[in-house]
């Protein structure tokens, strides 16, 4: 019986089986297996043995033999990009960046170009571009330095001989998805070409310490197509997130061998391009309702960064037999809990009520201390009671309606002061960090949800 010609990976480990499943029987993933022409079996095998391998024990180093370059991070002229890759983009590193279409990845990559060709040359390679395309969205972006060059390509094996050959100090590549190694029976895009481009891309960043920046496509889900293994390739993975219909962007790190993975930068889509926003805590509470019940402003920490964000919540009578649950920018599970607790712990039914809850600007809480805001937005809602424009509040709640302590006390209390606030409710385990004389702000420790809804009375 003749062997099948296609083969199907599952796009999320690789796993490969001669038949399509619906569920991949490794990593449990649904409707990941995609279709493949399978390799030549008379080919030679790369995992065979040949035993002729080098013996490779004279390149073995100490640790301490290795030296450090002082020089090892290239500025890129954006200060928010440079938070988030760690300082700058790191020599002889591969970085990935994945967004939907139209997020603005090449828009951003063109413009630190700019800045880049003042010191460095940079080789931009376009698969999906023609040069004069490129020229014109250049030319609206005011990029105009003559150390950046052009090359459209999609030959993954050329491009890395021509960046051997030229040697630039900085090569972008845009698309991974475009590239295609001409050996490879697949079509591009697709998991074998995606990962053995990468795969090349990398040796290439490697060998010749020249910094390489990959875009990245993402597939209906937001994950960056291709096998969840060029994941693992590159150094560091950034997403580019935001609603096309909304001019803010944000950018963050999920993986980041040279920095952490906690930051975030925030851009403005404008005609010219990309804008830095170095405060986005006054674009998060630009345009705050005034007399108006349901909203607290919160404060969470992206990083190092302490940034200030509004809640709104709006509870309104059902119509329905099982009442609705909506959150925007928290978590849904979260919010059922929170929920759960005001009910249970300080008697404010809601059974019968629908709960809308949003985080204004697109923002989303990742992290515990957005709980307390967020119940002092609802029991606003719920018993139409106003919260003060000057109040602020930051705190986890748990199961027995306890406020618990968060970190980064100082560096939250020190941004709402400095954004204006007149009130902190902040949780009282906390204050052993907090000196109350340093700070022009009236700070409210609490321990429980009923000590911070007091607040609101006053």
């Amino acid at each position: 019986m003749a062997k099948s010609r296609y083969i199907y990976t599952c796009n999320q480990c690789g796993y490969q089986s001669t038949k399509w499943n619906g569920k991949c029987p490794s990593c449990n993933a649904w409707n990941s297996f995609e279709e493949e022409i399978a390799a030549d079996p008379k080919s030679p095998s790369a995992s065979a043995y040949s035993g002729n391998a080098p013996d490779l024990s004279d390149k073995i180093l100490e640790l301490n033999e290795i030296g450090t370059d002082t020089d090892v991070r290239y500025d890129t002229g954006l200060g928010e990009l440079n938070r988030v890759l760690g300082g700058g983009l790191v020599k002889g590193s591969l970085v990935l960046l994945g967004g939907e279409p139209g997020i603005g990845k090449s828009t951003i990559l063109l413009q630190i170009c700019q800045f880049l060709g003042n010191d460095h040359s940079v080789l931009y390679i376009s698969g999906e571009e023609s040069a004069r395309q490129i020229k014109l969205r250049a030319k609206r972006l005011g990029v105009d330095t003559e150390n950046l060059y052009i090359l459209t390509a999609t030959d993954a094996e050329a491009v890395s001989q021509t960046i051997a050959g030229s040697m630039p100090d900085i090569a972008i590549i845009d698309s991974i998805q475009t590239m295609s190694i001409s050996r490879i029976p697949s079509s591009p895009g697709s998991i074998t070409q995606v990962r053995e481009c990468t795969n090349l891309f990398m040796h290439t960043a490697k060998t010749l310490e020249i910094p390489l920046i990959i875009v990245g496509h993402v597939n209906k889900d937001g994950a960056i197509a291709g096998p969840k293994v060029m994941e693992h390739i590159v150094d560091t993975v950034l997403y580019f997130e935001g609603e096309r219909h909304q001019s803010y962007r944000l950018l963050r790190a999920v993986k980041n061998r040279f920095g952490s993975t906690n930051e975030i930068g925030v851009f403005e889509m404008i005609d010219k391009g990309l804008k830095e926003v170095p405060n986005p805590s006054q674009l998060l509470l630009a345009g705050r309702p005034h007399n108006v019940s349901g909203t607290c402003v919160a404060c969470v920490m992206e990083g190092s960064r302490p940034i200030l964000a509004e809640v709104q919540a709006l509870a309104a009578k059902t119509s329905y037999s099982a009442p609705r649950r909506m959150a925007t920018g928290f978590d849904f599970n979260r919010l059922n809990i929170i929920t759960a607790v005001l009910e249970k712990r300080l008697g404010i039914y809601m059974g019968s009520l629908d709960i809308y809850l949003n985080i204004v600007g697109g923002f989303r809480f990742d992290e515990p201390a957005g709980d307390l805001p967020v119940a002092m937005a609802l029991f606003s809602g719920v018993m139409d009671k106003q919260i003060d424009e000057g109040l602020i509040a930051f705190g986890e709640i748990g199961l027995g309606g306890e406020v618990r302590s968060v970190s980064h006390i100082v560096q939250r209390i020190r941004e709402a002061e400095r954004m204006g606030f007149t009130t902190c409710v902040v949780p009282k385990q906390s204050m052993s960090e907090v000196d109350t004389k340093e700070y022009n702000i009236d700070i409210v420790p609490v321990s429980t949800l009923k000590q911070a809804f007091t607040a609101i009375d006053k």
